[in-house]
């Protein structure tokens, strides 16, 4: 099932994605929940980010090619950071260029959206605290990761999280460490990899990031980026699709 978040005449609710229309969910995708029946053209609705997470738990440096790209060692055990709910964008969401950067890129990124509320997983649990997938750009400023040692305003800056178009919840852990992942920017390609080439799996990241905190429905984890980055500028569209799951598409402009 593929479960948007949308809004409609000013009211925001959850659906189920079929074909060309949204079927209005009854409840949250946390809980049980039924299908109301409603269906409404998907052209009629504003898609949203498909959750408002928490907090967004990113893992840097989780594919060597990516690492080697901008001259960096491959951590010895997965390297997490923050990015900010304030970051969070939806589809078709405007990527508002920062004022104190003047190099960002784009980082094509497969998404784990949490389901239920969980701590310290074993391995062997991991797949029943997954809601879903979803496709993730997790945008950088680029020169100021370089400058300042934390990645805090490089990563965390209004905007640079966008996520969507929707949350797919049909794809087991086995498909989805093996999904084709791609970056365009205007329609050229720039990246171009499969979540294979992780160095560490869904599985380690989630045993990892739940040793150390609890996690609540809604939350995100960006699984890290595969080779290729590179420059946006006001005025790109960026897209980011990845195999099974849809695209994600936003465009650069210039804060007012």
């Amino acid at each position: 099932m593929r479960i948007a978040r949308f809004s409609i005449d000013g009211n925001v609710a959850f659906g189920a994605v079929e074909g060309e229309a949204i079927d209005i969910i009854k409840g949250i995708p946390f809980a049980d929940f039924e299908l109301s029946g409603t269906r409404i053209p998907l052209d009629k609705v504003r898609l949203l980010p498909p959750v408002l997470p928490n907090k967004v738990v990113a893992i840097g440096r989780n594919y060597a090619e990516h690492a080697a790209e901008l001259g960096n060692e491959v951590p010895a055990a997965p390297w997490a950071f923050f990015k900010p709910s304030t970051s969070v964008v939806g589809p078709g969401d405007p990527i508002v260029y920062p004022t104190f950067s003047r190099e960002v890129h784009h980082e094509a990124e497969l998404a784990v959206v949490i389901g239920r509320l969980c701590r310290e997983v074993p391995r062997e649990r991991v797949k029943d605290v997954i809601l879903g997938y979803t496709c993730a750009n997790d945008v950088t400023a680029r020169d100021t990761q370089k400058a300042e040692k934390q990645w805090a305003r490089a990563k965390g800056f209004d905007s640079s999280c966008p996520l969507g178009p929707w949350i797919e919840t049909g794809l087991d852990l086995a498909a989805a460490s093996d999904l084709a992942i791609t970056a365009t920017v205007n329609g050229e390609l720039r990246q171009a990899g499969r979540t294979s080439q992780m160095i560490n799996s869904i599985e380690d990241l989630i045993v990892n990031i739940t040793e150390a905190m609890t996690l609540l429905p809604g939350d995100v984890i960006l699984t890290g980026t595969p080779a290729g980055v590179g420059p946006l500028h006001v005025g790109d569209e960026v897209a980011v699709t990845i195999e099974g799951i849809g695209t994600l598409t936003n465009k650069v402009i210039k804060r007012d």
